[in-house]
């Protein structure tokens, strides 16, 4: 009999652990969504001025030990009473939640800024590297130019000087044309005077023999008339 209630007993604690809630109960929390009462006087039936949703920032003007009740004013001006253990010295973990992510917000703005430029100066880099591309082709084109009119300067002073060349050469040969011409000039007047000389001679050979050939005659037809 007693091994039998032992086994009811121990069946009954096995149930009531199998079937207790608390086994299977999940975790929850407080929520802090909750508004106070700023009444007009000290007490809970005077009356209520403004409900103070949690964490609203109050000025503290008196606090009273005996009531248990704090004499504060808002932000908007609003004089009241509220009950001491309510308040506290810093804000709640709502503020702080409600702070950081006001703060967070700012930071996500301040990275979309930074972004922003980050993307402008990676367009202005871009570019920067084309016009550097723009001017490196340019700097080349500039280069080839400035090394074709080196050549063509170098061409250039290489014509002027086969150029001054070629002019001396005519220079030379036009001096050496003129001594030629002077000096057939020359010849041709020698022979003039050659000619002239000789048709003078000439002509001095036919007067004499002019002048001798008649006396010549006479003196054969006298030598004829003396035989006879």
């Amino acid at each position: 009999m007693k091994d039998s209630s032992v086994k009811k007993i121990l069946i009954g604690l096995i149930t009531l652990l199998c079937f207790n809630p608390a086994v299977h109960a999940k975790t929850v929390y407080v929520t802090d969504s909750m508004k106070f009462t700023l009444r007009s006087s000290e007490s809970n039936r005077s009356k209520i001025l403004k409900m103070l949703p949690s964490g609203t920032a109050l000025t503290l003007l008196k606090q009273n030990n005996n009531t248990h009740y704090s004499k504060v004013r808002t932000s908007s001006g609003v004089e009241g009473y509220i009950l001491t253990r309510h308040t506290l010295n810093k804000p709640i973990s709502k503020w702080y939640l409600n702070k950081a992510n006001k703060k967070l917000e700012t930071l996500q703005q301040e990275s979309e800024l930074i972004k922003q430029e980050l993307a402008q100066l990676k367009g202005n880099n871009n570019d920067t590297l084309s016009s550097n591309q723009a001017l490196s082709q340019e700097r080349d084109q500039l280069s080839k130019e400035l090394n074709d009119l080196r050549q063509t300067a170098a061409n250039a002073v290489q014509l002027k000087h086969d150029r001054d060349q070629s002019r001396k050469k005519i220079i030379t040969l036009s001096n050496e044309l003129k001594e030629v011409s002077h000096e057939n000039q020359m010849l041709k007047d020698s022979a003039n005077q050659d000619w002239f000389l000789y048709g003078g001679i000439l002509s001095l050979f036919g007067v004499i023999l002019g002048f001798i050939l008649p006396k010549l005659s006479w003196r054969r037809k006298t030598s004829n008339w003396d035989t006879f």
